[in-house]
């Protein structure tokens, strides 16, 4: 009689474990959701810094020498390749991000390939922590970067805003058509984004240095830098020219018409903006101030915030 009685207890204590493990199971499910939110809020909080501290990197820059970083610096007859001085924007930057040693290091100059000998090679290859968005548990550093493919290349999550003008393709606009407030100079039907961008920073906008002054839509209307995502683009390396800027010709977080992500060597469809954060990204304006902007924004909007000089007027949708 006694040992049947010690059973029954045995035997309630295991239901009663059973209870409580699923009574945490359930409180485990629903705090997970709200731990992974508020992962996600610091991350685009982390993400936002380091977009303002690229602002003020820019803005140094303009202050110290009169216009705004550029790319590039010799008109080439070819656009790429690391066999010319085809630095980014961001790499004329580095002493205003406490990068002066990688600076002196890859000797960023006007006269300096990008595989000028292995100690440039060694610095291009480097991570830098400020152009990193934490969202993103991608690589740091790739080697199938566009035109640099087989070099080790440090990436960026940030890239300037080249615009909103750009060329043709299901997520782009057609050649030949009236481009109208989107084109530069104004009144052109130039839709080369890449060549002739009508926002800060394009792939040769060394053929057209700026200034401040020239951002006629206001510093605080203008993108400026924006998020991308260097696994589902290979237009992403910080020291380089062609990977250091994007379009917003092309729609946020743009994807395919069966809603499936362009291959990321497809340039004419991802030389963009994008990100891991839920809804939408952040750009940094030319102000130095940082907006997040959804995806489900007006392309007419996106557009109009991306060019400098163009008198359109964007509406906030946020």
């Amino acid at each position: 009689m006694l040992r049947q009685r010690h059973d029954l207890n045995r035997a309630f204590t295991l239901i009663e474990l059973l209870v409580v493990i699923a009574i945490i199971a359930i409180l485990i499910g629903l705090l997970l959701p709200a731990v992974q939110k508020v992962r996600e809020a610091a991350n685009r909080m982390k993400c936002s810094n380091h977009l303002k501290q690229l602002g003020i990197a820019v803005h140094n820059y303009h202050e110290s020498t009169g216009e705004m970083p550029y790319n590039c610096s010799v008109n080439f007859g070819d656009c790429c390749g690391a066999n010319a001085p085809r630095w980014s924007w961001i790499a004329r930057v580095l002493p205003h991000m406490e990068q002066d040693n990688l600076f002196r290091m890859a000797n960023v100059s006007d006269t300096t390939n990008l595989d000028a000998n292995a100690t440039v090679l060694d610095a291009i290859s480097r991570k830098i922590n400020t152009l990193i968005c934490p969202s993103d548990n991608g690589p740091s550093t790739m080697t199938d970067r566009a035109n640099l493919e087989g070099y080790r290349i440090g990436v960026t999550n940030y890239k300037g805003v080249a615009g909103g003008n750009w060329g043709n393709g299901e997520a782009r606009w057609l050649w030949g058509t009236p481009n109208g407030p989107f084109s530069w100079p104004l009144g052109t039907d130039n839709h080369s984004g890449v060549l002739n961008g009508n926002g800060i920073f394009w792939r040769k906008d060394h053929l057209k240095k700026k200034t401040l002054s020239h951002i006629e839509d206001g510093t605080s209307n203008t993108f400026m830098i924006g998020e991308d995502v260097p696994t589902l683009n290979t237009h992403c390396s910080w020291p380089y020219a062609n990977g250091a800027v994007g379009t917003c010709g092309i729609g946020p977080n743009s994807k395919q018409s069966n809603g499936q992500p362009y291959a990321s060597w497809d340039w004419p469809n991802v030389y963009s903006f994008r990100s891991k954060h839920s809804t939408g990204l952040q750009f940094a304006l030319a102000d130095g101030s940082v907006r997040f902007v959804k995806e489900s924004i007006t392309l007419a909007n996106y557009r109009a915030m991306a060019s400098i000089a163009g008198g359109e007027i964007a509406f906030p949708e946020n």
